[in-house]
């Protein structure tokens, strides 16, 4: 059975992009790629429980075993060495992208506690998207009682779309709750 939103995108969104666009090749117009999700551990260096904790969560949360991420270089005023494991990742496509997608919109992002939107200018300009959250429990796979360590995430959201405009347009479609941009000139006043 396909996901929600692959459905909805092949139906409504590829058809409204095309409109919106003017184009007529739906090989042109903009599409999901791939969803990257990332928790860097630093306290993993201390403790190495913090990281099993955090690719257990994080294998909860995407529905796929992580990757284990190692430091590139030495820094020696965080005490870390090349090599040390001090984070994981998952790079998520096709279904399992869809679906953490449709999670992420409908039930994670509403549960961020004083959510007033996302930040619609936090592409890349080439298309991509990314996203930071304070605490993996928004997501409701994981139990509150076993993780008590709260551990953030960044999620990048790839497109094949040529700009930010069409990546954005095209995020909005799937349901992105973007701040407006009467909101983002009264957060610049403050």
């Amino acid at each position: 059975m396909n996901p929600r939103l692959r459905d909805r995108y092949n139906e409504t969104i590829l058809p409204a992009l095309a409109k919106e666009l003017g184009r007529k090749n739906r090989m042109s117009l903009p599409r999901l790629k791939k969803i990257i999700v990332n928790m860097g551990v630093g306290a993993a260096i201390h403790d190495k429980k913090c990281l099993d904790e955090a690719v257990d969560a994080l294998r909860l949360i995407v529905g796929q075993k992580p990757v284990v991420t190692k430091a590139r270089k030495s820094i020696a005023g965080f005490r870390l060495r090349e090599g040390m494991n001090v984070g994981c990742k998952a790079t998520l496509r096709g279904q399992r992208m869809y679906e953490f997608l449709d999670r992420l919109i409908s039930l994670a992002l509403p549960r961020v506690r004083d959510f007033r939107g996302l930040n619609p200018n936090a592409f890349d300009g080439r298309g991509n998207y990314s996203l930071g959250l304070t605490e993996q429990l928004v997501f409701p796979e994981l139990n509150p009682d076993k993780y008590t360590r709260t551990q953030g995430m960044n999620i990048t959201i790839v497109t094949n779309a040529t700009n930010n405009d069409e990546a954005r347009l095209l995020l909005q479609k799937f349901g992105m709750p973007f701040r407006s941009a009467d909101a983002e000139r009264g957060a610049s006043k403050n």
